[in-house]
């Protein structure tokens, strides 16, 4: 089997690198030892988002009366719930199937491995090995979570997210250890179906890596909700001889002792770069990454590296961008293309967490701006002035908005509130362009929308509010 393109790993970085180099005339295969689609589409973003709506829906429904609307007996079914999710993720995962097929990529199960420059050894389910030849390799291997000593994932009361996301019975209690965009997903969808949920945090604030006033503001939101949040903390041991599990939490305090039916480690993910024939194909890594270069390639030519298992930021969105330049990188070496791609901006990446409210971010937080010796321009707008908001019962919240006050250039956004992650695009576009704010404040947006936020935190900050 000779190809001019394998793709070793088919999540949102691997199939999207696929179809591009199918597009620009490459004979391409995809090599996938579990499911297509990968970690995101069948154990992260979609089917979480799945679990986020039901419990969204099943909130709406017992808040039913502030609308108008009497409902009574409010229920939900967890296994309902989790059959649902399930199937949004196989629906998504066999349209992967089409679009490779659609595309002419050949489809290879199993197990890949780099056995020397130009050649895959891939080990099926049954066992049986075959090489696979192509002139360039793409390695989208991908992440998993990542495990610490305290807290070793059994799979049964010390879980990871992929047993978060199918339970067989909803738990009266939980511990995740964790804020990032995984562990407040996970507390959001559990508190809200009814589950006693504490979050334990090693850093001073939940979602870290926000700016600070994000976190201050989902901190409030959630402990509104029940959500107990233990920052400054970590979990140093666990014991699961009981009927549930005990974790010891070291906290500024001194050391406490939390007990639950289940924990769930969220401290992020790790690279799947071992066993892959890395080290003997002489190909670099670094804190368990692999070393690229601004177009993907690693130390090797041939090899290129993309998404969680390559340097940049460890989302969805970013491996399938990284894959796309790959392929159009290896179009332009084999003079299938006149232009090489334009290098990744990871200062213009949107971030995006989906628990209620939801956070959106991009650029420069205030304090790395102030940190890079911007003079700053910073406004705010609550969405408890919007009307759309107000309408539609959502004014939890604001956007807040970073300008150069120098040259007006905009430096950054940060979001919170019912729909934001939507809303993030135009941020992320409007920067592409080295848009400044005079011309959003000239942008017409529509009202009323929860969108007019944007325009009306960039008037605040050049004290040209006129709805606050």
């Amino acid at each position: 089997m000779v190809y001019d393109v394998i793709v070793l790993g088919s999540g949102p970085g691997g199939y999207p690198a696929a179809i591009r180099a199918s597009q620009l005339g490459f004979k391409v295969a995809i090599v996938e030892k579990e499911s297509l689609g990968g970690v995101c589409l069948n154990w992260g973003c979609i089917p979480t988002k799945a679990l986020l709506k039901s419990a969204q829906v099943y909130e709406y429904m017992k808040h039913s009366a502030d609308y108008g609307i009497q409902s009574t007996g409010v229920q939900h079914d967890f296994g309902a719930v989790i059959k649902r999710s399930r199937g949004v993720a196989d629906k998504m995962s066999k349209g992967v199937q089409f679009l490779l097929k659609k595309n002419k990529i050949d489809v290879i199960m199993g197990y890949g491995k780099i056995a020397s420059k130009g050649k895959l050894e891939v080990t099926a389910a049954d066992g049986k090995t075959s090489i696979v030849e192509a002139k360039y390799i793409i390695i989208a291997t991908g992440a998993r979570s990542r495990q610490l000593p305290a807290m070793p994932v059994d799979g049964k009361k010390i879980i990871g997210y992929r047993e978060a996301m199918v339970l067989p019975q909803q738990p009266t209690s939980m511990i995740i250890v964790g804020s990032g965009a995984i562990g407040v997903e996970f507390a959001d969808f559990y508190n809200t179906m009814g589950t006693k949920v504490t979050v334990v945090e090693f850093m001073p604030r939940i979602v870290p890596v926000e700016d600070e006033d994000i976190s201050k503001e989902l901190e409030k939101q959630l402990k509104k909700k029940g959500i107990n949040i233990m920052t400054s903390s970590e979990v140093i041991k666990t014991d699961t001889t009981g009927a549930g599990v005990k974790a010891t939490v070291k906290t500024a305090t001194g050391e406490q002792i939390l007990e639950a039916d289940i924990l769930l480690s969220a401290v992020g993910i790790q690279s799947n770069i071992e066993n892959i024939g890395l080290e003997a194909n002489n190909i670099k890594t670094e804190k368990g990454r692999i070393i690229v270069d601004k177009n993907g390639q690693t130390s090797v030519p041939g090899i290129f590296a993309i998404g969680d298992c390559s340097p940049g930021q460890a989302l969805a969105h970013v491996a399938g961008k990284e894959g796309i330049n790959a392929a159009e990188q290896i179009a332009y070496l084999e003079k299938k293309s006149t232009h090489q791609p334009e290098a990744m901006d990871y200062n213009n990446i949107p971030g995006c967490t989906y628990c209620s409210p939801e956070v959106a971010s991009v650029g420069f937080t205030e304090k790395a701006a102030k940190e890079a010796g911007y003079t700053l321009k910073v406004g705010k707008f609550p969405f408890m002035a919007s009307g759309k908001a107000s309408a539609s019962g959502n004014t939890d919240g604001f956007v807040k908005v970073i300008f150069d006050a120098k040259y007006g250039e905009f430096l950054g956004a940060h979001m919170i509130g019912a729909g934001v992650t939507e809303l993030i695009a135009e941020v992320v576009a409007v920067r592409k362009l080295e848009t400044t704010y005079h011309e959003i404040l000239n942008s017409v947006h529509p009202h009323p929308t929860m969108s007019e936020a944007l325009k009306e935190a960039t008037a605040a900050a050049y004290g040209e509010a006129i709805d606050i």
